[in-house]
């Protein structure tokens, strides 16, 4: 049970709710953000002082009945509800190192795809394996040191600058928005990785935006549908984007393809001769 990351979890979600959200009456001067404390535990069912102990860090372990009425009090999404009983120990946590090494069916199906940029990466935002495509379209990932091969590492501190998206992608706020958000959820599987730890550490010391969305205790990451990259050679490239988790190693299979016919889809199709060459125009 992680009883400060719990308690805080707990504040940013009460914080967020007005109290119309839950049918109370707004009341004159609040001199605080959203529900109160005590508002939470009516709704939870729980005491108040019980209530201020969890949000405090100073309370054991609340049992599944508790947590159940608290994400109903404070309307949390399943997501958000999923998170709550990992925070709490309640939910399994995986206590080894997260898994790096890509199964070999994986790395065959990426170099069969057509007309498809490909890659993995793990629970840390780590590009694991790729193909020439990926490769084309982004960067060419084997003439960087595998530490440089981050996505989050990337996103938030460079090389690009701070007002420059990562590989020119239109939707660069809520990339980094996702990635923030599915940091927390993996630093709460993997709370002793320092792998993860310390790259989270690392974030929020160099990256001030980092920081201030780390403190929102967002966890709930919105699927990208499409995405649109600024390619230097071939221009704007609009693809369909799909995440495939592959569970058994707690990892993704990212796939940009573009329907047949469409500009997107001849983009892909330019790259695909250039090779790997035309990522280099990046770097």
């Amino acid at each position: 049970m992680d009883k400060q990351e719990l308690g805080a979890f707990l504040r940013s979600r009460r914080e967020r709710l007005r109290p119309e959200d839950v049918g109370l009456p707004s009341g004159p001067r609040r001199r605080t953000p959203g529900l109160r404390r005590e508002e939470a535990a009516v709704l939870a069912h729980i005491s108040t002082e019980y209530y201020v102990r969890l949000e405090q860090g100073r309370a054991p372990r609340p049992s599944g009945e508790v947590l159940a009425g608290i994400a109903g009090a404070l309307r949390l999404t399943d997501a958000e509800s999923d998170h709550l009983h990992v925070l709490a120990g309640t939910a399994p946590i995986r206590t080894r190192l997260h898994r790096r090494d890509v199964r070999p069916s994986v790395l065959a199906l990426l170099e069969r795809l057509p007309q498809t940029a490909g890659f993995v990466v793990s629970a840390a935002f780590e590009v694991l394996a790729w193909n020439d495509l990926a490769a084309a379209l982004m960067e060419d990932f084997a003439q960087l040191a595998p530490r440089d091969r981050n996505l989050a590492r990337r996103a938030f501190l460079g090389p690009t600058r701070p007002d420059t998206p990562l590989y020119g992608i239109s939707d660069a706020a809520e990339f980094r928005h996702n990635v923030v958000m599915e940091l927390r959820t993996t630093l709460a599987r993997y709370p002793s990785d320092p792998g993860v730890t310390g790259l989270v550490d690392e974030l929020r010391d160099g990256s001030p935006d980092f920081a201030r969305l780390w403190e929102r205790h967002d966890v709930q990451a919105v699927p990208m549908l499409t995405k649109t990259f600024r390619h230097p050679v071939v221009g704007e490239v609009t693809v369909d984007c799909d995440r495939l988790a592959l569970t058994d190693r707690d990892q993704h299979l990212v796939l940009y393809s573009a329907p047949l016919g469409s500009p997107g889809a001849e983009a892909l199709a330019l790259l695909n001769v250039l090779g790997a060459e035309a990522g280099e125009y990046r770097r």
